[in-house]
């Protein structure tokens, strides 16, 4: 716990006491540029955040929808042989954002930009990065699409799959948002030492269990409903069973019995692991449609949990996430600022936010000084 913390009190210190040798420096002499991808002003946010830790002032740059809905970027100033950071946060409207960073990258690549690095601290459609049915790992695609475009280097955080990173033929820096979520919990959860660090699914145990060793704490894990996202059904694998032609003839023999055709039935879920009389700390990657979490906290507090926290990088929140968690038996929902979402906040007070624009500055002063990131993973685990 000790380091975490340090980690995040250096990084104070370093910013206050003028570590930070952009802070009075001239930024037609840097040699870099930041740049804000994205056209709506609450996206924005983050990006003005990174630049005053920075002490730059963010690039000059024009994006926009035309009427037709085609997007157009402007760029108001050059950019020939420098090193660009464009900073694009994804709204809800997705594939607006993605044109728009394709746009502006391309369109740096085209004036002589000698680096293009884009900072993205949510990386859309990294759900669907493995094979579903007759689908397509579009996660890939996007991957594919960013290099075309003129990118060379991308920060991001906490990607849904490490194994993403696999899909770029070029550096991706993917930081960790949890020393600042835990040390929400140390400071902003009284008496976080009668709390227990719970997995909502099986898949998620791996990161339950790394919050829960840094924090001294027990690990519960829950199982049942919430895997069946996960099942053999979404793959291919319950394909219809090989058909006798008109001729005779079959092709290839299966085992096709009528029992292992048989959809699997959802177990009930259980809970592994004592939670009476605790705070249960819900920990996971993303949270978007709330109602597995929702699920999970009634049946938390069935079990005898008096509290109930979540814990989350990405608050992408759709639909009537906030109304469901604002009904619900949770207590409170904390993600970080890697993805806009003041409008949700104001619908649900339970909804809180922890800022991570240092991590993001200090990586893009790092990445431009030429210094090594690996500060910026001091205790971090493999399977956070």
């Amino acid at each position: 716990i000790v380091d975490d913390a340090a980690l995040i009190n250096r990084l104070h210190e370093d910013w206050k006491n003028g570590a930070n040798p952009n802070a009075a420096m001239n930024v037609a002499k840097s040699g870099y540029r930041v740049f804000s991808a994205n056209s709506s002003v609450a996206s924005t946010e983050l990006a003005k955040k990174i630049t005053e830790r920075l002490g730059v002032e963010l690039g000059k740059s024009v994006v926009y929808q035309e009427s037709n809905r085609e997007t157009r970027v402007d760029v108001k100033e050059s950019v020939r042989g420098q090193t660009i950071f464009i900073i694009q946060t994804i709204p809800r409207d997705v594939n607006t954002a993605i044109m728009e960073l394709l746009v502006m990258a391309y369109a740096l690549k085209t004036s002589c930009a000698k680096n293009i690095i884009g900072v993205i601290p949510y990386f859309p459609y990294s759900k669907q990065c493995k094979m579903r049915k007759r689908g397509s790992i579009v996660c890939k695609l996007l991957a594919s699409m960013l290099a075309k475009a003129g990118l060379t280097h991308i920060i991001t955080m906490d990607l849904h799959q490490k194994e993403i990173q696999g899909f770029f033929s070029f550096p991706v820096d993917n930081l960790r948002a949890s020393p600042f979520l835990l040390q929400y919990i140390q400071e902003e959860i009284p008496d976080y030492r009668n709390a227990i660090i719970v997995a909502k699914s099986p898949s998620a145990a791996k990161r339950a269990q790394s919050y829960a060793e840094r924090l001294r704490l027990g690990l519960a894990v829950m199982h049942g409903e919430a895997q069946c996202s996960e099942s053999d059904m979404a793959d291919g694998r319950q394909s219809p069973p090989c058909v006798r032609n008109a001729t005779g003839h079959t092709g290839l023999e299966l085992p096709c019995k009528t029992t292992l055709m048989m959809a699997k039935e959802k177990p009930p879920i259980t809970v592994v692991g004592d939670v009476g009389g605790r705070i249960a700390i819900i920990v996971d990657d993303i949270i978007d449609d709330v109602e597995d979490f929702v699920a999970a906290a009634e049946i938390l507090k069935e079990r005898g949990a008096y509290k109930i926290y979540i814990m989350a990088t990405h608050g992408l929140l759709s639909a009537d996430a906030p109304r469901l968690i604002e009904e619900s038996a949770i207590d409170e929902v904390v993600v970080t600022n890697t993805v806009p979402h003041e409008v949700q906040k104001l619908q649900c007070p339970k909804i809180k936010t922890v800022d991570v624009s240092m991590i993001l500055a200090e990586a893009i002063r790092r990445i431009h000084n030429g210094e090594s990131m690996a500060y910026l993973f001091r205790n971090i685990t493999v399977d956070d």
